[in-house]
């Protein structure tokens, strides 16, 4: 159940009780007093009638009977002790109020009819149920109106927080302030929150930026430094180490033009089936690739035209994910590595059969400079956080899972309807 009908049913619940409370309490107050009242007044003319009877022998006129048939029998009983008494009735006769004393041999009583006060106090009650339900039902809707801003400022902070959450670093609540205003005091939180991790998010995109720049200089020192040396293995040694590290500054490159939204696409007519035929026979081992319509595996190519769909997306940086992707299971995973493509090109799977993705990758994504477990190999982790930044420029979602019969498997949707050229992407937010 929401918050909004939870604060109203309290509401009414809380407004019902109230109006019972008090209706308990003027029904019992009234009753208490006019029995009292009636008690009182038998005992007054009972009085009088014993005066009466004690002068004259006689009750007539005084309001008071001789052994009355009516009379309750505990009652009866308490005079023959006696003792006076009195005892409220509610017999065939009607309420009455009686009260008895002794007489000689004979019991002396008074009876006081209560029809009137009853059904009076019956009024009451009713008048009060009235009461109760019209003041609910005004209160009523003041606690859904009440309740209902609650919710919707509650569902705006919550909205608010999963933007951030999903890497709009801008998003704001920007409520006003309120003294003594919780829900106020929560969203000023949020926003305060959100502030200080945009601003040391872009403190660490700026360093991530600036270190990639500032190793280029001495990366082309080294770059020439391992071509004049001489042959042999050392000088191998340098160089494969000096190219891995130009690898690792231009994906930093990439990741911080990532970072500061700077990446946009160039939207064309892409055939995607030859596009992943390129990327295959790059790779270097054997990869199955999987059309629509038919399955070809080979050393890095296939015959027939596997995905011969033509979609309109970036080419050159759907290349990249698809790069990224298939380097990465082939080097973190185990052949065969499989490239399924979908009939309208639209959907494009990379599974290799490893040990899967590790459970922290499916939980909160690629994470750069974690591969997540061992039995994956090592890396810097910055090959599948390039690709979901590309995808994200192209307007495209690349998801990662397990196949139900082990490996890992990406899963890339390009959209039907992609963003226009130059559209300004989201960025890439570290999760």
């Amino acid at each position: 159940m929401a918050l909004r009908w939870r604060i109203s049913a309290l509401v009414a619940a809380a407004a019902c009780a109230v109006a019972a409370a008090v209706g308990v309490l003027v029904h019992e107050f009234s009753r208490n007093r006019e029995l009292s009242q009636a008690r009182e007044s038998a005992r007054v003319t009972l009085d009088r009638a014993a005066v009466t009877y004690t002068r004259t022998g006689e009750v007539q006129g005084s309001g008071a009977a001789l052994d009355a048939p009516g009379l309750p029998g505990d009652l009866r009983d308490l005079v023959e002790q006696g003792h006076r008494g009195t005892e409220f009735t509610t017999g065939p006769a009607g309420p009455a109020m009686w009260a008895a004393r002794p007489a000689g041999s004979r019991v002396l009583s008074v009876r006081v009819d209560l029809t009137t006060t009853m059904r009076d106090i019956g009024a009451l009650d009713a008048s009060i149920v009235v009461a109760g339900l019209i003041t609910t039902a005004v209160v009523l809707p003041l606690g859904v109106l009440t309740a209902g801003r609650m919710s919707r400022r509650l569902r705006t902070a919550a909205g608010t927080a999963r933007r951030i959450a999903a890497g709009d670093l801008d998003a704001r609540i920007a409520a006003g302030p309120r003294p003594r205003d919780e829900i106020a005091d929560i969203s000023t939180a949020v926003d305060t929150m959100a502030g200080a991790l945009q601003k040391r998010l872009l403190g660490e995109q700026r360093f991530t930026a600036d270190v990639a720049h500032e190793l280029r200089t001495p990366l082309m020192g080294l770059v020439t430094a391992a071509e004049l040396l001489p042959e042999g293995e050392a000088a191998g040694y340098v160089r494969d180490r000096v190219r891995v590290l130009g690898t690792l500054v231009e994906e930093l490159l990439e990741i911080s033009r990532l970072d500061a939204g700077a990446e946009h696409a160039d939207m064309s007519p892409c055939p995607v089936g030859p596009l992943v035929r390129e990327v295959v026979a790059r790779s270097g081992p054997a990869t199955t690739v999987v059309g629509a319509d038919e399955t070809a595996d080979t050393e890095g190519d296939t015959d027939g035209d596997a995905g011969a769909a033509t979609v309109r997306t970036d080419s050159r940086r759907l290349e990249r994910i698809l790069t990224n992707l298939v380097v990465n299971a082939h080097r973190h995973g185990r052949a065969p590595v499989v490239v399924t493509v979908s009939g309208d090109g639209r959907t494009v799977t990379v599974r290799d059969h490893g040990p899967g993705y590790p459970r922290t990758l499916l939980d909160d994504g690629p994470q750069r400079f974690r591969t997540g477990a061992r039995e994956r190999g090592t890396g810097h982790g910055l090959g599948l956080t390039i690709a979901l930044g590309q995808a994200q420029v192209i307007g495209a979602t690349l998801e990662f899972g397990d196949a139900p019969d082990g490996g890992a498997l990406a899963t890339l949707r390009l959209p039907a309807v992609p963003p226009p050229a130059g559209a300004d992407p989201s960025g890439l937010a570290e999760r």
